[in-house]
């Protein structure tokens, strides 16, 4: 699914939360002399903002396939360059000292080709810097397949299912990445994100791994949808006595340096 689907301002609703792990993966980036960086996947510019805070000398830019979500970033950053773009056809006019990508490659496909490739896009030193949701199997997602089975919409909305590419082990990243680069860090860190309620986790997820299946659907079916998804998630998560679910979400890291 390409974000040219997404809503800026739902994915907004949690910035400070999704800023977090943008943070956590540019504070590990090694390059401390970055003249060209590019945001891939930039959305809103919430990460951008972040790269050119960093490396305020930099040439920043950002790439999206939604012009709503650059429309949005270059709002917000009218000093940084924006242009919508695919990530898996895209190619920069000169080799960039960092290329960053944040919770954006598992809506692509075939990473054994793509990330080797965008590699190939980086000038000496210059580091690959990748976080990427490895949920697809936490309660929250399951529930989602579960949902999506249901007989009354089963033969539209699974088809959702394959808009999420499955996330490789850190040893598949890594050896598919070392014969390319000096360098390669990988880790899983799992957040535990607080909400309110199992409303806050379905505001969360409307504006990411609920859309493919929401944007499938009528009024009325989402209605329906998202009832039966909150009876699924009322069996895993149960909200405190202020009211509060954490949210556990694992993310995989990859900073490779070229």
């Amino acid at each position: 699914m390409r974000k040219a689907d997404w809503s800026p301002s739902q994915y907004l609703k949690f910035k400070d939360e999704r800023t977090r792990p943008a943070n956590d993966l540019l504070s590990a980036v090694p390059n401390q002399n970055v003249k060209f960086a590019v945001d891939l996947g930039c959305g809103p510019g919430n990460s951008t903002e972040l790269i050119a805070k960093r490396y305020p000398h930099a040439e920043v830019l950002g790439i999206d396939s939604s012009a709503d979500m650059t429309a949005k970033a270059k709002e917000r950053l009218p000093g940084c360059e924006f242009a919508v773009a695919d990530i898996d056809v895209w190619q920069p006019q000169r080799n960039a000292d960092l290329l960053y990508a944040n919770a954006v490659m598992q809506w692509l496909p075939d990473h054994g080709r793509l990330f080797p490739r965008l590699v190939g896009f980086l000038s000496a030193g210059g580091s690959l810097a990748i976080q990427m949701p490895d949920n697809l199997q936490e309660a929250t997602h399951v529930a989602m397949r579960e949902v999506a089975a249901d007989a009354r919409w089963s033969t539209r909305v699974t088809q959702a299912d394959a808009t999420r590419s499955e996330i490789g082990t850190a040893s598949f990243y890594y050896q598919l990445l070392r014969p390319h680069c000096q360098h390669v860090d990988i880790w899983r860190t799992t957040y535990h994100h607080p909400l309110q309620g199992l409303d806050g986790i379905i505001e969360w997820f409307k504006g990411s791994g609920l859309r493919p299946y929401l944007s499938l659907l009528n009024s009325d079916e989402r209605t329906d949808f998202l009832d039966k998804y909150t009876q699924r998630l009322a069996q895993s998560y149960k909200p405190m006595d202020d009211g509060i679910v954490l949210l556990p979400f694992p993310r995989i890291f990859i900073v490779a340096t070229w």
